[in-house]
């Protein structure tokens, strides 16, 4: 509910407190002599802020179960619900509390009726556009399957992370792996200082082991050395 209500407020759902500053912003903003692309993208902007905070609030208060949820969200633990009930005063109330002091007397903006009304109408097609994009039956065909290539040069910013960033260190690194497999963990490591360190070991290992046994050894070899003389003569 709290999660919506600021939704709502981002908005510019009237008497919240993102209504007093976005519908003032865009007011003296009309009042202003702006070129045409500066005046559309200010509306547009604020078009897609509605659109895209009525399609969350219509995933989450009015659209069926859309997938499959592992487990379900809740907001309903008491130490984030005291946390949340004083922020949400401040979202209800704020925002005409701090235009009531800022200003002592009514901030009065004289426009045409059109330009008067074109906040409302942002807003009003922000919301309209919003709730066709939730309808999930648009998305069953994906188009940009079909013109795959494209998508992907266009989403990758016409092959520039191919020829600055990926070019630039998959290569190098790629180098520096051939580089130590072939030479730090290959045949130079296999001749040179590590292969010298484990003959000696395994040298060590086997004179540990004769000396240890030489008693044995002796006797062994005393033992084969009268079976052959009484073989042989």
């Amino acid at each position: 509910c709290y999660f919506n209500v600021c939704n709502m407020a981002l908005c510019g759902l009237p008497f919240l407190s993102g209504f007093y500053s976005k519908d003032l912003i865009l007011e003296v903003t009309s009042m202003g002599y702006l070129n045409c692309f500066v005046y559309f993208i200010f509306y547009f902007s604020t078009g897609l802020t509605v659109c895209y905070s009525v399609r969350l609030s219509y995933y989450t208060l009015f659209g069926d179960y859309n997938f499959m949820s592992i487990q379900n969200i809740s907001d309903t633990g008491l130490i984030m619900l005291k946390g949340m009930s004083g922020l949400i005063f401040l979202v209800v109330f704020g925002g005409s509390m701090l235009s009531w002091i800022m200003f002592p007397t009514p901030y009065f903006v004289v426009l045409p009726l059109y330009m008067k009304m074109m906040v409302v109408l942002v807003i009003l097609l922000g919301i309209y556009i919003g709730y066709e994009f939730s309808k999930f039956v648009l998305n069953y065909d994906l188009k940009a399957m079909s013109y795959l290539n494209s998508s992907l040069f266009f989403s990758s910013m016409w092959n520039l992370p191919v020829l600055s960033t990926f070019g630039v260190n998959y290569y190098p690194i790629y180098l520096g792996g051939v580089y130590y497999k072939s030479f730090d963990n290959g045949w130079s490591e296999y001749f040179g200082s590590q292969n010298i360190y484990s003959n000696m070991v395994n040298f060590s290992k086997v004179s540990q082991f004769i000396f240890s046994n030489n008693i044995k050894i002796y006797m062994s070899f005393l033992i084969i050395w009268i079976f052959c003389l009484f073989l042989f003569f």
